[in-house]
């Protein structure tokens, strides 16, 4: 396992969006929770020259976005952040755009369907639903890269899971950024970083994790909380993660795990950076080079088969 501290660590860059944050307090019902982080996620629009392109795929509804640049035969396969219960394609746009960008692919942002509505597992039905049908539509699984944010870092090692046991062919990699991977709750950060965190407390994700899980299992159940899953022979993993989280055991953890299970894995801890901080990246120097060393990531976990194929040829 490789653990880094990158990070520019601009002090104004980070107070500014601690300022935003803290400006838009989280309101109580779900759907003004769920306008607030579109609204806080859409505050730096989409660059002028990304092209967005709203896409169903296996009945799920998404969006591609595509600089001019990205190569078409690789795919980002991106799943937003929020806890299961809110974000969508709309409030991670500027991040799904950007990191497609960086990685040289077009990205597909998903918007699963969301808790307390759809509970466990409509979520991971729908990550699976969309990869069979990004794979059916002629795009082969190392070229495809698999991405998320918070609960979409879950659902992307909860659908690499689902993939390995079933028998299906590994993504080429996997971007983990401020993973929820322990919906038990039982991480010790979640208590030191409390002070520190401005968006994600325990009575929050207590809430959350009930709507999730809902009755239907038990919370350590590997498919929700990845952090307790076999997590043998997934493919190599980029872990990114904030200084000053309270999911930053989370992150910690699941690094060791996977590490101890043989998987090639890359842990950043990113000084002074917030939950999920690559979502501002429009006004986050911080943000922004994270995606930059998520896209070198991709890169070369995406074009590598390519250099053994020809070289084989």
């Amino acid at each position: 396992m490789t653990v880094a501290s990158p990070g520019r660590h601009v002090a104004e860059d980070i107070d500014r969006i601690r300022e935003l944050l803290a400006s838009k307090p989280r309101p109580t019902s779900w759907a003004e929770r769920r306008e607030r982080i579109n609204e806080v996620g859409s505050t730096w629009p989409v660059a002028a020259d990304i092209t967005c392109t709203p896409a169903e795929f296996g009945g799920v509804k998404g969006e591609w976005t595509s600089a001019p640049d990205s190569d078409p035969a690789r795919v980002l396969l991106f799943f937003h952040g929020g806890g299961f219960c809110s974000g969508s394609v709309t409030s991670h746009r500027r991040l799904a755009s950007e990191a497609g960008r960086a990685a040289g692919a077009r990205c597909l942002a998903i918007d699963y369907r969301l808790a307390p509505e759809h509970p466990f597992p409509a979520a991971l039905e729908d990550a699976l639903r969309a990869w069979l049908a990004l794979k059916r539509s002629g795009i082969e699984a190392r070229h495809i890269a698999v991405a998320g944010d918070s609960a979409g870092g879950a659902l992307t090692v909860a659908l690499a899971n689902e993939l390995r046991e079933a028998g299906e062919q590994s993504p080429g990699c996997l971007w983990l950024i401020s993973p929820w991977t322990d919906l038990t709750l039982s991480g010790p950060t979640l208590a030191s970083k409390d002070a520190d965190d401005p968006l994600i407390h325990k009575p929050y994700l207590e809430e959350l994790a009930s709507a999730y899980v809902a009755g239907r299992i038990e919370r350590r159940d590997p498919r929700v909380s990845v952090l307790f899953a076999d997590l043998r022979n997934l493919p190599p993993i980029l872990i990114q993660v904030g200084s000053d989280e309270t999911l930053l055991a989370d992150a910690t953890r699941f690094a060791e795990a996977a590490g101890a299970a043989n998987v090639a894995v890359t842990l950043e801890i990113w000084p002074r950076m917030i939950h999920a901080w690559p979502v501002w990246n429009g006004g986050l120097v911080d943000g922004r080079e994270a995606i930059a060393r998520a896209g070198a990531f991709i890169r070369e976990h995406l074009a590598s088969d390519l250099v053994q194929i020809s070289a084989t040829a």
